[in-house]
């Protein structure tokens, strides 16, 4: 079926929008409301899988005090969001980060904002899709309990025709439109949190019955970050934890498909942000009586077991029977995360191909579905192509590449950040409440994460950061992680020779009036 192509010609007019009036890309309106909104914000951070992965690597770095860094990480993120909120209700577009900071910053800055965006939406789709097959594999092995069908994951070649089934999978859907995204949505994150509040509630009775040796009672220590042991290890706490934040803003992608688009995807945004801040610390804190944050045994800080806490403690907390359960919530946490992070690159893709800064092609939208078909199918193969090319060169590179993936988030939201302050800077005398949410939080949330940015930067050169692996010196992770944001550079100035007036500042504007669905 053929797309329809809706981007704007420099200087068109549509018949019947007066000027500041709002026109559309062609996306479906009033597909997701308050509730659907919020399920994909969270959903978009995977908190089941993120707890897994990260959850004894917190612990490891900053011992008992990860309640603590699990709300420090929480500050910036809050600070963001309000700035997202904030330039939502007055610009409600699709292109989200890369809009904004056009309108603030000019086309420069803005690309390379949107190019931060996805590459690190790429990143993370390969490493959700690579943990989603893992886990099928860990659970088909757990189900008949035969540990060969586990170890299948460890067959390159059976592991790659997986995962690359897992992206076509989430791909497709995600090209069917928000109706299809919305439902499978539901049944996931219900399933994970579900599962995750099981897992609290039998860890919360194993630590009041003394079930384990390493178990500890509760102090109210644990919530003072200022007892971490030095800077360099609270920097790495908060690093893991911003980490575990990231995808909130998967709400407001959605601004176009949703009823009350100026308002409904900040309040989601919101409200996802304090389910995930709930869940964290929940989870981390009813772990920490249970098992402590030792290096030995069940201990959280185990460096055995601290890439993947779940599958250690699902057995001892929850019994052989429901431990399965936490099998099958990481999955479903990585599975429907995996399916909705399509959905920011796709429409940032759009927006900028709406608005001339990528080739037209990407700017058609399905007549069908309303989704950005081609910006889907691009963000799934970009991602089964990257998977792939990096398993096969080196698991070193894959890992690397992941933990170049702070750098890209802290680098396009402080921008936006930012660009929420400048933007509004004509405003901020008219009220108190102008002067806070429009400048002073969204500035606190970008130098907070600007230094997180800067901190991360120096680390990345020494070589141990990471797999440890280096080029000429240099840590690769260094490499990767400016070598990704050069690799923007270049497509912006090939891009620039191609589509001119975007580049002079003549298609998006803080004038341009927002390109939404219509009424």
């Amino acid at each position: 079926m053929t797309q329809l192509d809706v981007r704007p010609q420099v200087g068109d007019t549509v018949s019947g929008v007066a000027e500041g009036d709002v026109r559309g890309k062609g996306l479906g309106k009033g597909s997701v409301g308050l509730v659907g909104s919020a399920v994909i914000g969270i959903s978009t951070v995977a908190p089941v899988y993120c707890l897994t992965s990260t959850l004894g690597s917190t612990a490891g770095e900053v011992g008992l005090q990860m309640p603590a860094v699990f709300l420090a990480g929480f500050l910036p993120m809050l600070l963001v969001a309000f700035a997202y909120r904030e330039l939502n209700k007055a610009v409600p577009d699709c292109g989200t980060s890369f809009t904004w900071t056009v309108k603030a910053f000019g086309p420069r800055v803005g690309w390379m904002c949107g190019w931060g965006l996805v590459i690190a939406t790429i990143i993370v789709l390969s490493n959700l899709a690579g943990v989603a097959t893992s886990y099928f594999w860990l659970l088909a092995g757990e189900i008949t309990n035969n540990p060969s069908i586990s170890a299948l994951d460890d067959n390159k070649l059976v592991h790659i025709a997986t995962c690359l089934t897992l992206i076509a999978a989430a791909t497709a859907i995600s090209y069917r439109g928000m109706t299809a995204t919305k439902g499978v949505q539901y049944a996931l994150v219900g399933l994970q949190l579900a599962v995750l509040g099981l897992f609290v509630a039998m860890a919360f009775q194993k630590a009041s019955a003394g079930s384990f040796d390493t178990g500890l009672d509760f102090s109210w220590q644990w919530m003072n970050p200022f007892a971490v042991e030095s800077m360099a290890a609270f920097t790495a706490g908060l690093s893991l934890s911003i980490f575990m934040y990231w995808g909130w803003d998967a709400c407001l992608a959605t601004n176009e498909e949703t009823t009350g688009s100026a308002k409904t995807p900040g309040r989601a945004s919101l409200i996802a942000m304090v389910v995930l801040v709930g869940s964290y610390l929940a989870t981390g804190i009813a772990a920490q009586m249970a098992v402590g944050s030792g290096t030995s045994g069940l201990g959280l800080g185990n460096p055995e077991t601290s890439d993947n806490v779940f599958a250690a403690l699902a057995g001892p907390v929850m019994g052989p029977l429901l431990g399965i359960l936490l099998f099958v919530a990481v999955l479903a946490s990585a599975t429907a995360s995996l399916q909705t992070t399509f959905i920011p690159v796709a429409r940032t893709v759009l927006a900028m191909s709406t608005y001339e800064a990528l080739p037209s092609s990407y700017a058609k939208v399905h007549p069908r579905f309303k989704t950005p078909g081609r910006a889907t199918v691009m963000a799934g193969v970009a991602t089964g192509v990257f998977y792939t090319v990096m398993t096969l060169v080196s698991e070193n590179v894959l890992t690397d590449t992941i933990f170049a993936l702070g750098l890209m988030i802290c680098f396009y939201y402080s921008l936006t950040a930012f660009a929420c302050a400048w933007y509004f800077r004509g405003e901020l005398r008219r009220s108190a409440r102008d002067l806070f949410f429009k400048g002073v939080f969204p500035v606190l949330g970008g130098l907070l994460l600007a230094t997180v940015f800067c901190k991360t930067l120096l680390d990345m050169w020494n070589p141990s950061y990471g797999s440890g692996s280096t080029v000429l010196g240099v840590g690769s992770v260094f490499v990767i992680g400016v070598g990704l944001l050069a690799l923007g550079l270049v497509i912006m100035f090939v891009t620039e020779r191609r589509s001119p007036a975007f580049f002079r500042g003549q298609v998006l504007t803080k004038s341009t009036p927002a390109l939404v669905v219509e009424d």
